[in-house]
């Protein structure tokens, strides 16, 4: 344990992966079985795996760590209002209108966040049999083996994952020089799969929130790769309303490049 009996990153980290682990099973239970659906405000589709996934983990992860805040896309904290040192942060399905397809490209997002920072995170990918984990200064694992940063492509351009609203907006010069990928209906998932170099960058246009990324967050921070907003600073968690402008994931390597594309292309 740490100091003041606060749990370490490591044990929080194994407590996600067995909610995480429990909670793919529940997924799978809806997974093309065409669950009840509703639309939320803004008309993004919420569905009874969403909520069923979502009540499991908020009653065991909070059973466990009552002292924790807690940051959902399908629920708010009705406990009384009062200060935490540590949230976590939960997307029960991520990726849902891409669930509800029957796409396999969805997932668990879990993460604790301390000062603002991930600290543990896990995406249990269940339809695609994939687990990744992170706790931080422990690296980042894939189905137990270790995630490494990728040496640059020689062979290959520069795989990119960008929407089309970004895409539109980038330099011919830039788009010449890269392989568009199409994205995967999750964005924790597009993330992941940077983590374990099946792409190069990742851009996100603006108003995606905190539940979206911040498990993807640390896994790509202990495997090698950032994750930045426009100006090249760390995302912050924590902060209502949880939404993020434009930003970008890449391996580090590509810091410069990507800011100077980034400003001459007003993207942010």
């Amino acid at each position: 344990m740490q100091d003041n009996n606060r749990p370490s990153p490591a044990e929080d980290l194994a407590l996600l992966a067995s909610a995480a682990r429990s909670a793919g099973a529940i997924a799978l239970r809806y997974f093309q079985q065409s669950p009840k659906v509703w639309l939320k405000p803004g008309n993004s589709p919420v569905s009874e795996a969403d909520l069923a996934v979502d009540d499991f983990l908020k009653a065991i992860l909070l059973k466990e760590r009552p002292h924790y805040g807690w940051i959902s896309e399908e629920s708010i904290d009705d406990r009384p209002t009062q200060p935490y040192e540590r949230y976590f942060v939960i997307d029960p399905i991520d990726g849902t209108r891409g669930f509800l397809s029957g796409k396999r490209q969805w997932c668990i997002s879990l993460a604790i966040v301390e000062n603002g920072q991930p600290i543990a995170g896990v995406l249990k990918c269940p339809a695609l049999d994939e687990f990744y984990e992170a706790s931080l200064h422990a690296g980042a694992k894939l189905n137990g083996e270790r995630l490494e940063t990728a040496p640059n492509r020689c062979a290959h351009l520069p795989l990119l994952s960008s929407p089309a609203v970004i895409t539109n907006k980038l330099p011919p010069e830039f788009l010449e020089k890269v392989e568009l990928v199409a994205s995967a209906p999750s964005l924790a998932y597009r993330l992941a799969m940077l983590a374990k170099a099946a792409l190069d960058i990742v851009l996100i246009r603006p108003d995606c929130h905190d539940w979206d990324i911040a498990a993807a967050d640390i896994i790509l921070l202990e495997s090698g790769a950032r994750l930045v907003d426009y100006r090249g600073i760390t995302v912050q968690y924590g902060q209502a309303p949880f939404s993020h402008r434009f930003l970008m994931a890449f391996r580090k390597p590509q810091l410069k490049t990507m800011l100077d594309i980034v400003a001459a292309a007003k993207l942010s």
